[in-house]
């Protein structure tokens, strides 16, 4: 670890260093990032993004009084390093180590956690009214990245800031992109911000209010490069009102194109977010202001590694690399491709053959691969931005011309658009179809981005129709057969690699609600014990079934296929004729599966004990692995062989009974 870094155990040590010292400090973590997150991989390209501007933000306010709101929460890394966890910081997003997103039981300066992007500014807001309630001094501030100007929760806070409170401070940190490359017309509307060459008021006040500050004050805050400081907002290209779209106050007036302005929040910039002592002056200033400030940060994104600068998108977030060249560990041979990909390649053939499909995604075209139908069918391919309430609209509207739009998503990020899936799609019973991505855990990124929640809220409604495939064979099936469907479907799979079926030339179609008995009772006298594995927990099925054959039980193995509609006509069977069922999900066993499955025998007085192999009801941590959090949490074989032996009735039992386990 480099001497400056070694000096930084709070953040109020980075008050005691010089500016030149605070240059050296930025190198120090960057080496820090670089080479902490080569063994096991994290979110490096917008950390390297951030470093200066995170060291002026201790700079010029006192966490934990001050609020620091981070926006998606991934870029918080500086942030945690500056305050006491710079010890622990490489085992960030291992097993028991650090969170890779603020967490506010991690730290009294995590003010506020998050892992979607758009929710920054409302919170800072909620914020910024409680401390004015009380009357307190604190400032609150909120960093935000380009990206989360494309989501309407943003506009939603953007729009009550000025009614709200006189003093919030908002930090729009500028590199061009999300995960993707940034589109529409937000992204467009901030080019222009940074190639305009006029100056505004506010600009012309900083300039005015520094030049009045006591030398010594100046020095002492920004050192030698004062004068710098002063040129460089004075350089900066800053969006300014034209004579004709000004008020008498010499703010903008109608017709004024000036966004932020606009909502009644002062605008400042764009500034180098690379120059300490220009972020330290403007971050000052923005302190003395009665009224709400943007600052526009102009950073980019993998600073200080080539690696990540020629490749934004790959090191925006990425698992192991060579810490030297930014090589990342190659396959080997004959690996299963990743379920993403699986995804990818089966659209880009159903779109060949059928020019009403499209896909759509929100500003995640390499995380679900959809970024191959765009390189292969551009007009079939749509990125909305991180914008998932309007993806979904924008696919129902497309759904009403005749389209099969495909929606693809994590399931996570699903969540965020759930009325529009009640409202828009599923009452007006249009053909969307949605293939959720990371349905189960995303283990690294931990309970803000583990997919463990879809079927309960997807089941309870009408006209849903939800699958879950085996392997990729399967997938391609359920793909092909969503695309011939005339209500909505919704295919859930995992994270990480698929199962290295091979995929066959011409998809099938499947039979709505219809399962799939993969192993038959024998009939041989022994226990009877059905399992049923949806998805990717079939695998753990079919070894329990070995074991329980092993043991003399006669075992069936189904793969429900459908967690909605059920096979009703299957599952009554081998619910009748089992001394015991057992259902496995990766998902909540709260509405899940096998609540389903449980629903269903208690309709058709199905007495059978029923043992649920799923997550608890708790907000799943972050690890190193999936394989541990199933140890840890009973999603395991032996487990399940435990809880399957002891619902076994007894041979003389006088009567079946319903029991839960």
């Amino acid at each position: 670890m480099s001497r400056y870094l070694e000096m930084v155990d709070h953040p109020s040590h980075v008050k005691k260093l010089t500016p030149e010292q605070l240059s050296e400090l930025a190198a120090d973590i960057r080496h820090e990032l670089i080479d902490g997150l080569a063994k096991h991989g994290g979110h490096l390209g917008p950390n390297l993004g951030v470093v200066e501007l995170t060291i002026a933000l201790h700079r010029c306010f006192e966490t934990p009084k001050d609020k620091f709101v981070w926006d998606v929460s991934h870029q918080v890394y500086v942030h945690k390093i500056l305050t006491g966890r710079k010890d622990r910081f490489r085992t960030i997003r291992t097993t028991g180590g650090l969170n890779g997103f603020a967490l506010r039981t991690e730290s009294e300066h995590d003010s506020y956690g998050a892992g979607h992007a758009g929710t920054a500014l409302s919170a800072a807001l909620g914020m910024c009214a409680a401390r004015d309630q009380r009357n307190g001094s604190e400032h609150v501030v909120c960093i935000i990245g380009d990206a989360a100007l494309t989501n309407g929760i943003s506009f939603e806070a953007l729009n009550n800031i000025a009614h709200a409170t006189k003093r919030f401070i908002g930090i729009l940190n500028d590199n061009e992109w999300s995960i993707a490359k940034n589109v529409g017309a937000i992204a467009g509307y901030l080019g222009k911000l940074t190639t305009s060459p006029r100056y505004n008021r506010f600009a012309r006040e900083f300039n005015q209010w520094l030049k009045r500050l006591p030398k010594g004050e100046l020095v002492s805050m920004i050192g030698q490069k004062a004068e710098e400081a002063i040129k460089g907002v004075a350089g900066s290209l800053v969006l300014e009102h034209t004579p004709s779209q000004m008020d008498s106050d010499g703010r903008g007036g109608h017709g004024s194109s000036l966004l932020f302005e606009e909502f009644g929040i002062r605008y400042l910039g764009p500034i180098d977010g690379h120059n300490i002592p220009l972020l330290i002056s403007t971050l000052e200033f923005a302190k003395t202001c009665v009224e709400p400030v943007v600052i526009h940060v102009l950073t980019q994104k993998g600073k200080g590694f080539e690696a990540a600068l020629k490749s934004p998108e790959k090191f925006h977030g990425l698992g192991p690399y060579d810490s030297r060249t930014g090589l990342t560990p190659t396959p080997a041979a004959g690996s299963p491709p990743p379920w993403q990909e699986v995804f990818g390649k089966t659209m880009v053939k159903l779109c060949q053959q059928n020019q009403n499909i499209v896909g759509i995604t929100a500003a995640m075209p390499s995380g679900t691969s959809l970024k191959l139908l765009d390189q292969a069918l551009p007009k079939q391919y749509y990125d909305v931005g991180i914008a998932e309430e309007h993806a979904v609209i924008f696919a129902a509207g497309m759904a009403t011309m005749g389209f099969h739009p495909v929606v693809a998503i994590y399931s996570t990020f699903l969540q965020r658009a759930y009325d529009c899936i009640h409202h828009d799609v599923c009452l007006q019973d249009l053909p969307v179809i949605f293939c959720m991505d990371r349905a189960g855990l995303s283990a690294n990124d931990g309970p803000t981005h583990h997919g463990l929640f879809d079927i309960s809220f997807l089941r309870c409604l009408p006209n849903v129709i939800g699958m879950a495939p085996v392997h990729e064979d399967e997938m391609q099936d359920m793909m092909f057969t969503a695309t011939l469907q005339p209500h909505p479907t919704f295919i859930r799979y995992p994270r990480g690699p698929a199962e290295g079926v091979p995929i066959k030339d011409r998809p099938s179609v499947l039979e709505i609600g219809k399962a799939e008995v993969v192993r038959n009772f024998e009939n041989h006298g022994g226990r009877k014990v059905a399992l049923f594995g949806l998805g990717n927990m079939l695998s753990l099925a079919l070894a329990a079934a070995e074991q329980l054959a092993s043991e003399g039980h006669d075992v069936a193995v189904i793969n429900p296929r459908f967690f909605k509609p059920l096979d009703a006509s299957a599952h009554e069977f081998f619910g009748s004729t089992a001394d015991v069922v057992a259902t496995l999900e990766d998902h909540v066993g709260m509405g899940g599966y096998g609540s389903a499955v449980l629903e269903l025998f208690a309709d058709r007085q199905v007495m059978t004990p029923v043992v649920r192999l799923a997550w608890p009801d708790e907000f799943v941590e972050h690890a190193s692995s999936v394989e541990y959090l199933r140890t840890k949490h009973g999603l395991t074989v032996p487990k399940l062989l435990e809880r399957i032996r002891a619902a076994l009735p007894a041979k003389a039992a006088a009567a079946p009974h319903l029991a839960i386990a």
